[in-house]
């Protein structure tokens, strides 16, 4: 035994990231990115000082009232941490971290791509094309909805928020935004605040949502609030899927009074997301790769070993949540 404090790692990261593990912790890798089951998780952590999960494993208050006295800390490879207990892990003692920042370029970039592909038809006609199906061209051919110039709401003005709608700009769009609290002049840059969610929502022709799932956001994007946005509009999530009311969603797409949506992140996701999405050719569908760059889930990774190295220095971690 060398020492070093032992890690449990719950999927398979970065080769870089894996190095610097290997280099500074005792690591239980995993090269075949199997999926933990709780029971697994708390039998292994009875030999491991801290676990570096990512969102895909679930730790419960029941997980983490039985894990291993041995834990100390939580260091989570993702920025959101809904997948982890916080008042649980509180009452055991264990530190929490998540890796915030380094995702913002890249989830903003996805939020750009969903719009435009829901707006523009993208999934439709790729379709069309690998299969053949394209036979003519007439002015009412693949008729889609015009991006620019048009109002961008945004719902949490993060991090990420703040770099889609710097994106946004880029098309002229009219810059809209629900948040806790008003910004600073500096970081609105000429964006219109709004304090209530339904009176941002009448100023959506695009709603991109970049806020983090808690109790009082669940199912914030409800039928009541669908009914407040423009005829037409288009909705975009990057955040977490639990933010919409899928079946309100979903009802709207084929009303036609959500024209498109593009969703990189759902309800029940991987297995279990609501099949009346697949069913529609309005809705344009990613798998949660919202921070999927070389670049970005490198700085994850070595943002979530910063944390660790901060706790295990017996130091404050930069980005701890409990």
């Amino acid at each position: 035994m060398s020492g070093k404090p032992v890690i449990l790692v719950g999927r398979k990261l970065p080769a870089a990231v894996e190095a610097r593990l290997m280099r500074d912790y005792e690591a239980i890798l995993n090269p075949d990115d199997k999926l933990y089951t709780s029971e697994e998780i708390i039998e292994i952590s009875e030999r491991v000082d801290a676990i570096l999960p990512c969102h895909s494993e679930h730790l419960s208050a029941d997980v983490i009232g039985k894990l291993s006295d041995r834990v100390k800390a939580i260091a989570n490879f993702s920025v959101g941490y809904d997948h982890v207990d916080i008042e649980a892990a509180k009452k055991r003692g264990i530190i929490v971290t998540n890796t915030p920042d380094v995702l913002s370029d890249a989830t903003a970039e996805i939020a750009i791509l969903l719009m435009l592909a829901a707006a523009r038809r993208a999934s439709e006609g790729d379709r069309l094309v690998r299969s053949a199906g394209w036979k003519d061209w007439s002015p009412s051919f693949m008729v889609g909805t015009q991006v620019t110039g048009k109002r961008f709401g945004v719902i949490g003005m993060g991090r990420v928020g703040q770099v889609a709608a710097r994106r946004a700009r880029g098309f002229d769009m009219d810059i809209h935004y629900y948040n806790r609290k008003k910004l600073d002049p500096a970081l609105e840059q000429g964006a219109t605040f709004h304090a209530d969610v339904d009176d941002l929502l009448v100023h959506a022709d695009f709603l991109s949502i970049h806020c983090p799932a808690t109790d009082e956001t669940r199912g914030l994007l409800n039928a009541e609030r669908i009914a407040k946005m423009p005829e037409g509009a288009i909705v975009v999530n990057t955040s977490r899927g639990a933010v919409v009311d899928d079946e309100a969603l979903i009802a709207a797409l084929k009303s036609g009074k959500i024209a498109a949506a593009g969703l990189d992140v759902f309800n029940g996701e991987p297995e279990n997301i609501h099949p009346g999405y697949r069913a529609l050719d309005n809705v344009f569908l990613l798998p949660h790769i919202g921070s999927a760059t070389r670049e970005t889930r490198d700085g994850m990774g070595f943002r979530a070993l910063d944390n660790l190295d901060a706790i295990f220095a017996g130091k404050e971690p930069k980005d701890r949540v409990a």
